[in-house]
C-alpha cells in the first residue's frame, strides 16, 4: 500500500494560513471557515471549563469538613447544579465535536470545508445565545435543581429554572445543527478514493456522535419545553399534585441524556484511536471492529436509559431488560480497549505528551467502564444508587475519558492548529499532575460511596471526613495540572518553535497540508490510496502482517 496522499504541496509558502488570511475582528465574527469556527468553539468551551472547574473546587473546599465552612446549604445546591449544567451542556457535549471535530473533520476527509459553512456559523451563535441564557440564570436567582432538573422540585422551586432550561433548550439546537452538518459532510464531501473503509477512526467516531446528536437531542428539547409549560401555565404533566407523573420526566430526560453520555465519550474514543496508532507507529489493530463498534455504541445507547430508574419503581421485567442492555453496551467498548492495547503491542511507541494522555486514558476510562458493571447489576445498584460511587463512576468516564482524551487530542493536533510546538517536558509534568490529581480525587469517592455516603449532600457524618479531605486535596492537584497545561500551551503560541507540517509522521490527510493550514485546506484535491494508518517501518519489519 502506498501512503495516503499522492500530490505534495508544490508551492507551500505562497498562501497565508487560515489565521492571517483575513484580518480584523469582523473577519472572525462572520467567518465561515471551519478552522476558525473550531478555534472559536475551543476558546468558548475552555472558558466554560474554567468556570465549571472553579465551581467544582468551591464544592470540594466546602466538603473539607462536615460543618458549614464558607457557603450556606442553599448556595451549595446552586454551586453543584451550575457546575453540572455548565460542564455537561456548555463544555463536555460541544468540546470535542464542536472544537476539534469542526477543525479536523473536513481536513481528514480531504474537503475544503464542511457541507454547510453558514449553518456552521449559525450553530456557533446559537451556542453563544444558549450560554447567555445560562449566565443570566446564574446572575438573577441561580439554579438549585441539580443539572438534571428533576421534577417535581424543578416545577416548584423559586430559582431561575425557566431561564436555565431555555438555555439548554437552545444549546440543543446548536448540537443538532452541528450533527446534521457532520453527517452530510461525511456522506458527500470525502476526497476521491476515500471510501468508508479508508476513513480515519476519528471521523467514524464524530460521525456516530453526529447521528446521536440529530436523533436524541429533540427529545431533550421537548422534555424541557414541557417543563417550561408546566411551570408557566400550571398544566399538570410531571407534578403529581396536578395529576402529572414525575417518573415520566425521568424517562424523557434520560432517553436523551444517556445517549448524550455517548455524545460526550465517542469523540474521545476517536481521538485515542488516532493518538495510539500514530504515536506507536503501527497500523491500528482491528480497524473495522473499532469503526463499527462506534456505530454499535450509537445504536445501543438509545435503549439503556432505564438503568437510571432501577429504584424509581419500574417493573422487574423492565429492570432486567435494561440491566442486560447496559451490560451489552460494554461489549463494543471493550472491543475498542482490546484493539488499542493490541496496537501498542509490538509498536515503536513514542512516549511524548499525547501518548502519555493516551496511556492515562486507557487506565482512567477502563476503571470508569468497569465500575459501570456493578451499577447496572440490579441488586448492587440498590445499595450504590445516588451515592458517591455513582459520582466517581460518572467522572471516571467523563473526565477520565472525555476530558483526558480531549487534552490528549489538543496536544496531538496543537502543532497543526497553531503552527507551534509546545514544550514536551512541561507537557509530561502537566499530564502527571492531571493523572495523579484525578485518581486521588475520584478513586476515594468509590470507597466513600461504597460505605454509603450519599451524593449531593452538603453536610455529612464525621466518619467520612478523612476520605473527603483526601478527595479535596486531589482536586487541588488536578486543578494545578490543568492550569499548568493552559500556561505552557499559551506560552507556546508566542515562544514555541515553528511546527513542521507533519511532526509525528502521521499518514492521515490533515498532516499533508501546511501547519497551520491555508484557508481552503489543500492547494489541490488530495487523492487517497490505501489505509490512513500505514506506517511502513513497523509493518515491513513485522513481515508485513497487520
Amino acid at each position: 500500500m502506498s501512503t495516503a496522499v499522492q500530490s505534495q504541496d508544490p508551492h507551500p509558502a505562497v498562501e497565508p494560513n487560515y489565521l492571517v488570511s483575513k484580518r480584523g475582528l469582523m473577519s472572525w465574527l462572520v467567518t465561515v471557515d471551519h478552522k476558525r469556527l473550531g478555534m472559536m468553539y475551543l476558546a468558548s468551551v475552555m472558558f466554560f471549563f474554567l468556570i465549571a472547574g472553579i465551581l467544582a473546587i468551591a464544592l470540594r473546599t466546602e466538603l473539607f469538613t462536615p460543618d458549614q465552612d464558607f457557603m450556606s446549604a442553599q448556595t451549595y445546591n446552586q454551586v453543584f447544579t451550575l457546575h453540572g449544567a455548565i460542564m455537561v451542556f456548555l463544555f463536555i457535549i460541544p468540546s470535542v465535536p464542536a472544537a476539534l471535530g469542526n477543525f479536523f473533520l473536513p481536513l481528514m476527509l480531504g474537503a475544503k470545508d464542511v457541507a454547510f459553512p453558514r449553518l456552521n456559523l449559525l450553530s456557533f451563535y446559537v451556542y453563544s445565545v444558549a450560554a447567555v441564557f445560562l449566565i443570566v440564570a446564574i446572575l438573577t436567582s441561580g439554579l438549585d435543581t441539580g443539572w438534571t432538573f428533576y421534577t417535581p422540585y424543578s416545577t416548584s422551586t423559586g430559582t431561575a429554572v425557566i431561564t436555565a432550561t431555555a438555555g439548554v433548550f437552545i444549546a440543543g439546537f446548536s448540537s443538532i445543527l452541528t450533527g446534521l452538518n457532520f453527517v452530510v459532510t461525511v456522506h458527500k464531501m470525502r476526497a476521491p478514493g476515500m471510501n468508508w473503509n479508508r476513513m480515519p477512526l476519528f471521523v467514524w467516531a464524530i460521525y456516530s456522535t453526529a447521528v446521536i446528536q440529530v436523533l436524541a437531542t429533540p427529545v431533550l428539547a421537548i422534555t424541557l419545553l414541557l417543563l417550561i409549560i408546566e411551570r408557566s401555565l400550571g398544566i399538570g404533566i410531571f407534578d403529581p399534585a396536578m395529576g402529572g407523573d414525575p417518573v415520566l420526566f425521568q424517562h424523557f430526560f434520560w432517553f436523551y441524556s444517556h445517549p448524550a453520555v455517548y455524545i460526550m465519550i465517542l469523540p474521545g474514543f476517536g481521538i485515542i484511536s488516532e493518538i495510539i496508532t500514530v504515536h506507536s507507529r503501527k497500523h491500528i489493530f482491528g480497524y473495522k471492529a473499532i469503526a463499527l463498534s462506534s456505530v454499535a455504541i450509537a445504536v445501543i445507547s438509545f435503549v439503556v436509559w432505564g438503568h437510571h430508574l432501577f429504584v424509581s419503581g419500574q417493573s422487574e421485567l423492565a429492570g432486567v431488560l435494561f440491566s442486560f442492555l447496559t451490560f451489552a453496551v460494554g461489549v463494543p467498548t471493550a472491543i475498542k480497549v482490546f484493539s488499542w492495547v493490541a496496537t501498542l503491542y509490538g509498536g515503536s511507541i513514542q512516549y511524548n505528551t499525547a501518548m502519555w494522555y493516551g496511556m492515562a486514558f486507557l487506565w482512567t476510562f477502563t476503571v470508569g467502564g468497569l465500575t459501570g458493571l456493578p451499577l447496572s447489576t440490579l441488586a448492587i445498584d440498590v445499595h450504590l444508587h445516588d451515592t458517591y460511587f455513582v459520582v466517581a463512576h460518572f467522572h471516571y468516564v467523563m473526565v477520565g475519558g472525555t476530558v483526558v482524551a480531549f487534552i490528549g487530542g489538543l496536544h496531538h493536533w496543537w502543532p497543526k492548529m497553531t503552527g507551534r510546538m509546545f514544550n514536551e517536558t512541561a507537557g509530561k509534568w502537566g499530564c502527571l499532575l492531571v493523572f495523579i490529581g484525578f485518581n486521588v480525587t475520584f478513586m476515594t469517592q468509590f470507597f466513600l460511596g461504597h460505605q454509603g455516603m450519599p451524593r449531593r449532600y452538603y453536610a455529612y457524618l464525621p466518619e467520612y471526613q478523612v476520605m473527603h479531605q483526601v478527595s479535596t486535596i486531589g482536586s487541588y492537584i488536578l486543578a494545578l495540572g490543568l492550569l499548568w497545561t493552559l500556561i505552557y500551551l499559551m506560552h507556546s503560541l508566542w515562544k514555541g518553535e515553528k511546527a513542521p507540517s507533519n511532526p509525528w509522521g502521521a499518514v492521515t490527510l490533515e498532516w499533508q497540508t501546511q501547519s497551520p493550514p491555508i484557508e481552503h485546506n489543500f492547494h489541490e484535491t488530495p487523492h487517497v490510496h490505501g489505509s490512513p494508518y500505514d506506517f511502513p517501518e513497523i509493518d515491513k519489519s513485522a513481515g508485513g502482517h497487520h
